[in-house]
């Protein structure tokens, strides 16, 4: 059963899908939610507090899923057409998230204030971290490279690894990244998986194991 806090969250996020974010009351969050509307307060501190942990959430969720894809037990490369091609069909179907990823944030959306320094710190653990500021596209791109990066190399004998190497795979596992984003901006006929393949095989498959084989 969803916490309260997931609860409003969910609420907030299934309002958005029928409203522009400036027509989202606090209010009927916390009734769509079935809490009161201090608990909503209580969590969140404000509208800009409630968008800014609906953002992160978004960010925590996306990356928690190229975790789960780069921890499969396939092919270096199959790994990596996994991230790009989900990469592209999540960021297509949530907007929150193609926002994220791209920096185009429409007026539908919200696009939350940074916290005030001044600002008392939250109570909530979870509210403090999303008020401690939102990953720019940049970021969320250097997090998917380094997070490839990491499961790539994992399992590969350390007297294989060299500085030359560690940059070539981490320079592929981001152009990875970048491919995808530029379906996201310019969708095309045919899928990102090919291409991602044709710049990945054999260059990341001769830097890394499989998964299969550790």
């Amino acid at each position: 059963m969803p916490t309260a806090r997931e609860s409003l969250l969910n609420a907030a996020l299934t309002a958005l899908a029928a409203l522009p974010w400036s027509g989202v009351r606090m209010v009927d969050v916390a009734s769509a939610a079935g809490v009161s509307r201090q608990t909503l307060y209580n969590e969140f501190g404000s509208k800009d507090g409630l968008a800014r942990a609906l953002v992160r959430r978004e960010a925590d969720n996306y990356l928690h899923g190229v975790e789960r894809l780069l921890a499969e037990r396939a092919r270096a490369a199959d790994r990596l057409v996994s991230v790009a091609e989900w990469t592209v069909g999540e960021a297509r179907a949530k907007p929150l998230l193609r926002a994220l990823l791209t920096g185009c944030w429409s007026e539908h959306l919200p696009a939350p204030r940074p916290a005030r320094r001044s600002a008392v710190l939250s109570q909530v653990p979870a509210q403090r971290r999303a008020d401690a500021g939102l990953p720019s596209p940049g970021e969320l791109v250097a997090a998917v490279r380094d997070r490839a990066v990491a499961a790539l190399e994992h399992g590969r004998p350390d007297s294989r690894r060299t500085k030359e190497a560690s940059a070539e795979l981490a320079h592929r596992c981001e152009l990875v990244v970048r491919l995808a984003l530029s379906y996201v901006i310019a969708p095309v006929g045919e899928g990102v998986g090919e291409l991602v393949r044709t710049a990945v095989t054999g260059a990341v498959s001769a830097m890394s194991p499989t998964a299969a084989d550790r």
